[in-house]
Formats: C-alpha cells, sequence, structure tokens
C-alpha cells in the first residue's frame, strides 16, 4: 500500500537514542523504512538499541554532544541527512533559591547547547539535505512551568524558539524544524521522578489525565509524522502532547 507516511531512503539521525523516546524513535522508524545513526553516551545501550532495528544499513556513533571533539567526531561521521530527531536531555529539580551557575550550566548545556551546537555544526558541514525535517524534542514544561523545574522550563522553551529561527532560516531549501511537546511520557526518566513522589501524590496527578499518561510509542509515531512527506506542509510548529491535561486550563 502506498503512503505518505514511510521513511524510505530516508537517513536518520537520533540523538539520546540510548533509552526511552530516543530508542523507541529509532526503533520505529526503522520499521517505517529509514536507515538509522544512533547516538549516545552509553555504548553499550547504543549497541542494545541498534540490535532492536529492523532492516539493514544502520549505525551507532558514540557521542557526548556536551564534549566539543566528540561532536565533532560525531557531524564528520554522519552521511548525508534527511532528518535529524533530538532526544538528548536531563531533568533535575532546582528551586530557584537553590540554584547555583553550576547547576544552571548543567541542564542549559544539555538540554539547549548542545541541540543548537550539534545542529549547527551539521548545517555548517553541509550534512543536512534539502527537504530534510528537524525534529526537536521539547516538553510540555516549556510554556507551562512546574515548581523546581525552572532552568527545566527556560531550556525548553529556548528550544523551541531556537527550532522556529530553523525554520524560518531554511524553509527556502524546504527543510522543515518543528518540535514536540510531550507531557508525563513513561519512560526512565518517568520512575526516576517517580521515586521522588509518594505514590498517593503520582496517582493524583496521572488522575488529571484524561488519556492517562503517554508511552514512548505515542511520541514516536508522531515523530514519524513529521519526518514523513505527510508532514510536508508543516514547519515552525510546537506539538503539544498532553492526554488532555491542559484541556481545563
Amino acid at each position: 500500500m502506498s503512503t505518505a507516511f514511510h521513511l524510505n531512503n530516508k537517513i536518520i539521525l537520533i540523538t539520546g537514542s540510548t533509552s526511552g523516546i530516543g530508542r523507541e524513535t529509532a526503533i520505529k522508524c526503522a520499521e517505517m523504512g529509514a536507515t538509522m545513526i544512533l547516538t549516545g553516551r552509553n555504548t553499550e545501550r547504543l549497541n542494545e538499541t541498534l540490535k532492536a532495528l529492523k532492516g539493514t544499513g544502520h549505525k551507532s556513533i558514540a557521542c557526548d554532544l556536551l564534549n566539543e571533539a566528540s561532536l565533532k567526531d560525531l557531524v564528520s561521521s554522519c552521511s548525508q541527512l534527511d532528518g535529524l530527531v533530538h532526544c538528548a536531555g536531563l531533568v533535575k529539580p532546582f528551586p530557584v533559591g537553590f540554584l547555583t551557575k553550576p547547576k544552571i550550566d548543567e541542564t542549559l548545556h544539555s538540554n539547549f547547547y548542545s541541540v543548537v551546537e550539534l545542529t549547527s555544526a551539521l548545517f555548517k558541514a553541509k550534512k543536512i539535505n534539502d527537504k530534510a525535517s528537524l525534529v526537536f524534542m521539547s516538553s510540555i514544561s516549556g510554556q507551562h512551568p512546574h515548581k523546581a523545574g525552572s532552568m527545566y522550563a527556560a531550556s525548553k522553551a529556548a528550544v523551541e524558539a531556537f527550532s522556529k529561527t530553523v525554520a524560518l532560516e531554511y524553509y527556502p531549501k524546504g527543510i522543515r524544524s518543528n518540535c514536540i511537546s510531550p507531557a508525563m511520557v513513561k519512560t526512565p526518566m518517568f520512575d526516576a521522578a517517580s521515586e521522588g513522589m509518594s505514590q498517593e501524590s503520582m496517582d493524583a496527578h496521572i488522575a488529571k489525565y484524561p488519556l492517562g499518561v503517554g508511552y514512548p510509542e505515542d511520541v514516536a509515531n508522531s515523530v514519524i509524522f513529521l519526518l514523513s512527506p505527510a508532514s510536508r506542509w508543516i514547519t515552525g510548529i510546537n506539538l503539544l502532547m498532553d492526554g488532555g491535561l491542559l484541556l481545563e486550563y
């Protein structure tokens, strides 16, 4: 069956593909016909993702995006890209009164600087093909911050602004740039956050989602849409995925 939702003959780079949304997105993209380039810091987990991919021609490149030399090696090792998905990042709660420059830098370097530096380096090296699609993983927190989440929210809001600027600068080449902003998704990051809450508090929060919390495959399917020809008329958007959480806000 012919469909515009395929990724046939596309080469796609995914950061943070060692677990969670990044790993599931890599698996789903391969199922839709893409050739994947996986990157992350943990070589063992990276290879686990690589083994889970359908098809041939995929490869993994271990990289610490916060290390300039490592990032440069990644860019030089990449093929020409038809798609780029940024999933790498971290979440650490820091109340405003306890913020320090090292804590600020930790979040911004992981969630924003590394995204900008890699994207810029790929464009500079002319590794992104015309009509390519870029997808940046933001968060509902970018527009709806939570307590102790000032740096996380700020980093994601910055990613959203950056994505729109990429869309503005590169539309003459048919290159599209979009964000996805999920709410709570059941990933290892979700499990870590759950450890800092009582079961009663977590249950109360989950009850606020009319459609329940999300799963990595829910986000991965939306990434596939934004990478595929089916979304060729979409650029500069931020796709909110919240299971109905904000319906009453």
